[in-house]
């Protein structure tokens, strides 16, 4: 008798978004396992699959019986359960949500302290049972980023729900959802089949619906849509602008996927190429083609068509038309715009909302043209530069094209500052100052750009903070995160030594008036401490540890590089000084004593004092590394530093081992904490080492 069955569950839909079908793919799989798992029923592989109007799950080898296996039920707290050896009504509680008496509860002992609990051991059942719920609680788990209501259903879900398939080997089982009834069958294209898609068994679900005309695995069409567009650039001797980003959604919007060629007028090839890409990307999803000899944007793109059509051609057409209109529009908004100039457009940007508290994008201008040039010699560019582009960087915003396109903001201001015949270092400042606007994304190449880069983004962080609308859990509306991370990824991929408080201060400065001082200073500190964070964050993705992260941040976050340059000298100096590990725990005992003795540090060592020969020895070895320390310390070498720190491990040890610090002695005592003082207060300055964990 066969033990196991196959699983397959599908969820039919209108078109899903081609964004998310991925994570989607991936997080079903994950909770389909967590719950098969949770209801003690054995499975081998778990195939995910998501196209446009179907997300589905085969399950290879699922047992027909669960596993034998105890349940427990965690309760309140011992302490909380019984007072006086008698139960609470918070036991009471428990053992009737259980169905039991109080005798039938007992103590377990957890991570969290001894619990009141209710073990029961559970026979094995039939696998089926279990299903239809299974599916139900992986809907309703499913990672979607918006739900939808239709018809009048009280559920919701991504998009409307068409059909449901749940099938154990041959059976197809009982299960009811959203006013539908789990069938055998599934269905295909929506135009080459749209009727059901019968099989005899699950493992025969994706070659049934292949013949129906969908290609159901996601990985599947991703590969066979880049294959296909490379293939056909290179029969065109061209190379397609084909980023992973574009090529996921097209996988998204196609079950069957058709790569197929269009083309435009030459002519349109003197609008800016950044228009031309954006107008079939991201308007289109067109796939650009370059020259392959020359890098040239061509007259020609691909596409992807989710229908194999008997007259190509007629498809070709039809895209060609729409595409040769869109192109129209922004010839037309490049001709028209170009006959007023940047300047004369400011006046207008008084009428332009910014947001509800902080003015207008002309009040935003004013700021920027305020705090930019207090960022030239952090950035070494020209104040006067910083300055006009300041003034510019908004004024494409009234513009016909950024109207029609808002993509292109920025970009198309540099267009059209270098159309006014403005500086060469103006045209750049302007164009960049928006990135990076995605992760992808590279920071500005020029340091004005830059520097405009992060003045724009520091007086959107202060504001906001300063209206008390910041990002809570992982609910970000006006993309704060995001600008913080653009002002580190500036500083740190620019090797720009960036003080953030100063960066903070001056933004509070072009707020002046606008908010009363305890809104200014709880902005302050907050955005502040933001920034920390942010950068614990981005730390962290770079594959340090949590516990170096925190050392080197709790000692200064001020100035990202500088942090940057501190965690990766000490990630290196423990994981190449055989005396790390003893040195740091002998820091962090230095740490201790002071914490505990509250010393101000403002009292100097006197060598006159130095009575024990471990304390001597220590004193004259530190004086002797000490100005090289400190040399190289200034100069940021805080690898060089470590190094010479180390030596004084062996000194350290024999000074703990044979001097007592806390003598009875207050002459005594003090000098010798003085001198730990002035020995940590170096490590100090590299990190945190009381932090370090295990070391």
């Amino acid at each position: 008798m066969t033990e196991y069955k196959d699983l397959l569950l599908e969820l039919g839909c209108e078109e899903l978004p081609a964004r998310e079908q991925p994570v989607l793919q991936e997080a079903g799989a994950v909770l389909m396992g967590q719950l098969l798992d949770g209801a003690g029923i054995r499975f081998g592989t778990i195939h995910p699959y998501v196209a446009p109007r179907r997300i589905a799950f085969w399950v290879e080898n699922v047992a027909l019986h669960t596993i034998s296996r105890e349940e427990i039920r965690r309760g309140p707290t011992m302490e909380r359960a019984f007072s006086g050896g008698q139960p609470t009504a918070a036991a009471m509680g428990f053992a009737r949500s259980c169905g039991v008496d109080i005798d039938a509860l007992e103590p377990m002992e957890t991570e969290k302290g001894p619990l009141l609990v209710w073990r029961r051991s559970l026979a094995p059942a039939s696998t089926t049972q279990f299903l239809p719920g299974i599916a139900s609680r992986l809907i309703g788990g499913l990672p979607l980023r918006k739900r939808m209501r239709w018809a009048d259903r009280e559920e919701s879900f991504s998009r409307p729900l068409r059909w449901l398939l749940l099938r154990f080997g041959t059976d197809i089982l009982p299960w009811q959802e959203y006013g539908l009834l789990a069938e055998g069958h599934s269905f295909g294209h929506r135009v080459h089949h749209p009727g059901p898609v019968t099989f005899a068994h699950p493992r025969d679900y994706v070659e049934s619906l292949r013949k129906a005309h969908v290609v159901a695995s996601w990985q599947e069409r991703r590969t066979a849509i880049a294959e296909s567009i490379g293939k056909m650039a290179e029969e065109l001797d061209s190379r397609p602008v084909l980023p992973d980003i574009l090529l996921d959604e097209i996988t998204g919007l196609n079950e069957w996927p058709v790569a197929l060629a269009g083309g435009f007028d030459s002519s349109y090839l003197t609008i800016p190429e950044e228009v031309l890409v954006t107008v079939m990307v991201q308007h289109q999803r067109y796939i650009p083609l370059k020259s392959r000899a020359g890098g040239e944007l061509m007259p020609r793109y691909a596409f992807v068509a989710n229908i194999s059509s008997r007259d190509p051609l007629t498809v070709i057409q039809g895209n060609n038309r729409v595409l040769r209109a869109r192109l129209a529009d922004a010839a037309f908004f490049w001709d028209q715009d170009r006959r007023s100039s940047l300047e004369s457009r400011l006046a207008g940007l008084d009428g332009i909302l910014f947001q509800e508290g902080l003015g207008t994008i002309a009040d935003k201008v004013r700021r920027l043209v305020f705090l930019a040039p207090q960022l030239a010699s952090s950035f070494g560019c020209d104040r006067n530069l910083l300055e006009r582009s300041a003034q510019l960087c908004k004024a494409d915003l009234l513009s016909g094209m950024v109207g029609e396109f808002p993509e292109l903001q920025g970009i198309m201001g540099g267009h059209y500052a270098r159309n006014d015949r403005e500086e060469e270092g103006v045209v750049t400042a302007i164009a960049q100052h928006y990135r990076p606007a995605t992760r992808e994304d590279p920071i500005p190449d020029s340091p004005a750009a830059q520097a405009l880069a992060v003045a724009d983004r520091i007086d959107t962080l202060f504001g906001f903070f300063a209206l008390g609308k910041f990002p809570s859990g992982d609910r970000d509306p006006y993309a704060l995160r995001r600008a913080a991370l653009g002002i580190l990824r500036t500083a740190l991929e620019g090797g720009l030594h960036l003080s953030i408080t100063a960066l903070v201060q001056s933004a509070g400065q072009a707020y002046a008036g606008v908010f009363a001082p305890q809104q200014e200073e709880a902005a302050k500190s907050r955005l502040t401490d933001f920034f920390t964070e942010r950068l614990r964050v981005l730390f962290r993705e770079e594959g340090f540890s949590a516990d170096q992260v925190h050392a080197v941040l709790t000692a200064d976050a001020d100035d990202p590089l500088d942090a940057r340059s501190r965690l990766e000298n000490l990630a290196q100096f423990l994981s190449r000084h055989e005396a790390a590990s003893s040195l740091a725990a002998v820091i962090r005992r230095i740490s201790n004593i002071l914490r505990k003795e509250e010393l101000d540090g403002r009292n100097p060592v006197r060598e006159s004092d130095l009575t024990d020969p471990a304390e001597i020895r220590l004193w004259n070895e530190w004086q002797a590394i000490r100005p090289a320390v400190r040399k190289f310390l200034g100069e940021g070498k805080h690898g060089a530093a470590l190094d010479l720190l180390a030596g004084l491990e062996s000194t350290v040890d024999q000074f703990f081992a044979e001097v007592l610090v806390l003598s009875d002695d207050m002459r005594l005592r003090n000098n010798r904490l003085a001198l730990l003082h002035d020995l940590q207060s170096v490590f100090a300055s590299i990190a945190d080492f009381s932090a370090l964990q295990g070391r």
